[in-house]
């Protein structure tokens, strides 16, 4: 387990060196997880990840500190405000849209687990932040492919649709059950665009095994009261 042999002691008690690696590796280990969210165009970029990370890092070398030369105190009590105080920031990257579509999970998730890295690289904990950085690129990258792939292949649907202006929305449920969709949940919002006062709704769907996603957008979307048709 122990990787860093010989020069172990040095780089786990408080020492420029120590200090420059850590904020160091919190840098590059915040960037690297903040460039994937910042290549999606998230509000939290690699910029935040970096000062999330950084200042957690930070916190820890600051309760080291304060363990080493004012004794007696708590190592652990700093690190764990730092936990539970991220969430005001991850709670800003949260987001319900008009179509009370909920955004933003992942990268609050992302910022929390990049605060609970700097805490581990904070206090000497190298390894565990070294594999954890890994482990959250590899969720956040490999597994949000593999997640696409599911929600393609499940069979349950949310639309959001537009009618036209003399659309009626029986004719639109009676095209949608004769094409053997079970309708689960209508909810109705107002459109996009508020200079038209056309209906709005929101379906939730069930389709039958043979049908995929795309094949019923495409569908419905040329049905004649349909405006406009997208998935949530």
């Amino acid at each position: 387990m122990n990787i860093l042999s010989g020069s172990n002691s040095l780089l786990r008690e408080i020492n420029l060196l120590s200090i420059f690696i850590r904020l160091t590796m919190a840098t590059v280990f915040g960037g690297i997880i903040g460039l994937e969210r910042a290549s999606k165009r998230r509000a939290a970029g690699f910029r935040t990840y970096m000062l999330v990370c950084v200042g957690s890092t930070l916190v820890m070398l600051t309760n080291q500190y304060i363990s080493t030369y004012f004794t007696p105190s708590d190592p652990a009590r700093l690190g764990a405000q730092v936990i539970s105080g991220i969430g005001f920031l991850g709670a800003g990257t949260i987001i319900v849209t008009r179509h009370n579509q909920v955004i933003g999970l992942t990268t609050a998730a992302g910022l929390w687990a990049s605060a609970c890295i700097g805490v581990a690289i904070g206090i000497g904990f190298y390894e565990g932040a070294l594999l954890a950085s890994v482990f959250i690129l590899f969720i956040i990258i490999v597994m949000h492919r593999i997640d696409r792939v599911i929600i393609a292949k499940s069979k349950s649907v949310e639309l959001y649709i537009e009618l036209k202006d003399d659309g009626k929305l029986s004719d639109l449920l009676t095209y949608i059950r004769e094409q053997s969709i079970i309708v689960h949940q209508i909810e109705f919002t107002r459109p996009k665009y508020e200079q038209h006062q056309q209906l709005a709704v929101l379906l939730s769907l069930q389709l039958p095994k043979h049908q995929f996603h795309f094949e019923v957008i495409e569908s419905i979307s040329k049905v004649d009261v349909v405006e406009f048709v997208e998935e949530m």
